[in-house]
């Protein structure tokens, strides 16, 4: 049962990977998760900043009839679905593209090669390039990032995206100032590494698999969390924590807690060898001690080895909650993963042990 189930979770996790959903065009991914969700919850809807939410009622709120969402307590646990992508600046004259990123990361983060094209009508297949090493001067562009020649390192002004269209053809197509550009397909696919995996964007997907299979395993139980859980599949964390900070907002509760991909360094502490990864603060505010405390001793008691961690040049959907008065409890628990924004590795058993604090702490949050 339990190979099946992390069959089940891998499976999940790569059509997740498979799916586009650069910030502000989350649909592919939000459509899985709310296949996922829906069976599992008593209650989905797409709120107005484009989250998905799934409701499941506490044991303590009493009857649905005499249920208001405005006097219930509630968790909000957030993952969030948009992934870090590039963006058309504009259309060359040759038909190349020229790309700024959408999200906090470099061109050598992804990598020279293909790229999908996601244009209003036609998606297409291009090439993220530099251009010949075997170049002199009279390239400078290329010059000045060569490792034994330049002093520049690879930056968005010295790549384009290679389309072999037309200006007029990628018009038709729908391609335009604003179209978003995403890693391609082939590039993000699953690979095991000894006991770990990887790919590009576990950031968050594998968060994302965690928190549908919290979902799961609590609707297979016949024991409720006492307060009202309200999970959250959010939009535009990226690019600030948009979809978060609007469920923060709107959405009754006085916690958030936001599931992520966690750094693994030496100024933290932390190893991807090790286990799931408990914030106590990070660039944009300092987590509540009590559930950062509660996160840990479930992680321990569950025999996982978690990792406590402060955390600088790191954002959370809960910190941009927190640090915007929207509320005013937050926690962050991450799968430790190797390369941040980067092409991310984790462990096998990573995203089951998500699941069980997760499971855990709704069921006993005290």
């Amino acid at each position: 049962m339990a190979e099946e189930r992390s069959t089940l979770r891998r499976e999940l996790l790569q059509e997740l990977l498979w799916a586009y959903g650069p910030g502000g065009q989350e649909e592919s991914v939000r459509d899985i998760c709310r296949r996922e969700l829906e069976p599992c919850v008593d209650e989905t809807w797409v709120d107005k900043a484009g989250n998905l939410v799934g409701f499941l009622r506490g044991s303590g709120s009493g009857s649905q009839e005499a249920k208001t969402y405005d006097d219930a307590r509630g968790t909000r646990v957030l993952a969030h679905m948009d992934e870090l992508s590039m963006i058309v600046k504009r259309v060359e004259p040759d038909g190349t593209l020229h790309v700024t990123p959408s999200g906090v990361m470099y061109p050598a983060n992804f990598g020279l090669g293909p790229v999908a094209i996601l244009g209003d009508n036609v998606t297409l297949t291009g090439v993220l390039s530099l251009g010949s090493e075997h170049t002199t001067k009279e390239s400078l562009r290329i010059w000045q990032t060569k490792p034994d020649k330049g002093d520049k390192s690879l930056d968005w002004v010295h790549v384009f995206v290679f389309t072999g269209c037309t200006p007029e053809e990628l018009a038709a197509a729908g391609v335009h100032p604003g179209t978003r550009v995403c890693v391609e397909r082939s590039k993000r696919t699953l690979v095991d590494v000894g006991d770990y995996i990887g790919s590009y964007f576990m950031d968050d997907r594998a968060s994302v698999t965690a928190l549908l299979h919290a979902a799961q395993v609590l609707q297979s139980r016949s024991q409720r969390p006492s307060d009202d859980v309200y999970f959250v599949f959010t939009t535009n964390e990226e690019i600030g924590g948009v979809g978060a900070s609007y469920a923060s907002r709107t959405l009754p509760g006085d916690l958030t807690i936001a599931l992520e991909v966690g750094p693994t360094e030496a100024e933290y502490d932390t190893t991807v060898g090790g286990g799931p990864i408990v914030a106590y603060s990070d660039s944009r505010c300092v987590y509540d001690k009590a559930v950062a405390d509660r996160l840990m001793d479930i992680a321990t008691e569950l025999d996982l080895s978690p990792q406590a961690a402060v955390l600088g040049a790191f954002e959370s959907d809960a910190s941009h909650a927190k640090a915007s008065g929207l509320s005013p409890r937050a926690g962050l628990l991450c799968v430790q993963t190797l390369s941040t924004h980067g092409y991310e590795v984790i462990p096998s058993s990573g995203i089951a042990a998500l699941t069980d604090v997760v499971v855990e702490f709704l069921l006993n949050p005290a």
